[in-house]
């Protein structure tokens, strides 16, 4: 009966423990991104006062289309920059909200930029580009060179995440994680100096 009853206790740690595991495995956001162990961001939208907002955001480099490109030449025009990865599941979620926003703003002093962060595979990332109607140029970060430009501002495992530079090219708002709404998104780049939509 002893016996029984530890064959049992032992089954019953072993499956609790088990469910631990796959339950803190499936919440860790492990996907097909080479080992990097990236999670998403948490969905917190930060503005920063005009007053308070730190030097222009320098990025340049090469596209995904193997188009040269520069943050510099977008300045006077409001900037969104988004971080993905076909290999996000969040990235796949806001991915039609960027779209439909960035058609709101056509030909409206507003650039839709996005980065594209160490993608196994170029061609997965221009899948995902056609899949998803995005138009806006991307920026090729293989490397993680452009992620490393924004050390400090963005923390490397929060993808997605969305910046918008004012027109200066400052950070002027910072979503980390997936963009809440549509809304919300096009408030931020009103806040820093977009039209309204």
């Amino acid at each position: 009966m002893i016996h029984r009853r530890c064959r049992g206790a032992v089954a019953l740690a072993t499956l609790v423990a088990l469910t631990a595991l796959l339950t803190l495995t499936g919440c860790s956001g492990f996907a097909d991104t080479g080992g990097k162990g990236y999670v998403s961001g948490n969905g917190q939208v930060t503005e920063i006062a005009a007053a308070d907002r730190a030097e222009p955001v320098e990025i340049s480099g090469t596209t995904l289309d193997g188009d040269e490109l520069d943050l510099a030449d977008f300045r006077g025009a409001v900037v969104v920059v988004n971080l993905w990865g076909s290999w996000c599941a969040e990235c796949r979620v806001e991915a039609p909200d960027l779209v439909a926003v960035d058609a709101a703003y056509d030909d409206k002093a507003v650039q839709f930029v996005g980065i594209n962060v160490r993608e196994p595979s170029r061609d997965n990332a221009l899948a995902y580009e056609r899949t998803f109607d995005i138009t806006y140029p991307s920026f090729d970060d293989q490397g993680g060179a452009t992620l490393l430009a924004l050390r400090g501002t963005v923390p490397p495992n929060a993808i997605p995440s969305t910046l918008v530079l004012d027109t200066e090219g400052r950070i002027a708002a910072r979503i980390l994680g997936e963009l809440p709404s549509q809304v919300t998104l096009k408030d931020l780049i009103e806040g820093a100096g977009g039209p309204r939509v």
